[in-house]
């Protein structure tokens, strides 16, 4: 398969090690981001040194949206809020990768287009399986009796 027209470059590589005006172009970042590390550093020792050390049981039990703790953490949840997630985070990163395919389609002629629709139609396929699965209900007709 060849290189696509109208998108293909030709970059040289290079054959000499950095330049002064490649390192002083740059120096710029370096600086700025020694400065950051430094002020993140500076605070973190001020917040250590100006903050009360008055620890109490109060203070150190887990909050809870503003209710006391009651019994065990251990407790077994539920797995379709996981699945469901999943499946929310799967189904997002496919709308991520069909953007840029979306832009500039156009560009990359018939082929592109049919690849975009296969994958389209995988989706479409996966959202039909977990459909009729269940895992999109949020209460399954089986836990209703």
């Amino acid at each position: 398969m060849g290189p696509v027209p109208g998108l293909s470059r030709e970059f040289p590589v290079p054959t000499s090690p950095p330049t002064s005006d490649f390192l002083a172009a740059y120096s710029s970042v370096l600086v700025f981001l020694a400065a950051i590390v430094g002020l993140l550093l500076f605070v973190l020792v001020l917040w250590k040194v100006l903050r009360p050390a008055r620890f109490s049981e109060e203070k150190l039990t887990t909050y809870e949206c503003g209710e006391d703790p009651t019994g065990n953490a251990w407790i077994q949840f539920n797995i379709r809020f996981y699945v469901f997630a999943l499946i929310f985070i799967v189904f997002d990163v496919e709308a991520v990768f069909l953007l840029p395919w979306a832009v500039v389609f156009r560009r990359l002629g018939t082929i592109a287009y049919v690849e975009g629709l296969v994958f389209i139609g995988i989706l479409v396929v996966a959202l039909a399986y977990v459909w009729r699965k269940g895992d999109l209900a949020w209460v399954r007709a089986e836990d209703r009796t």
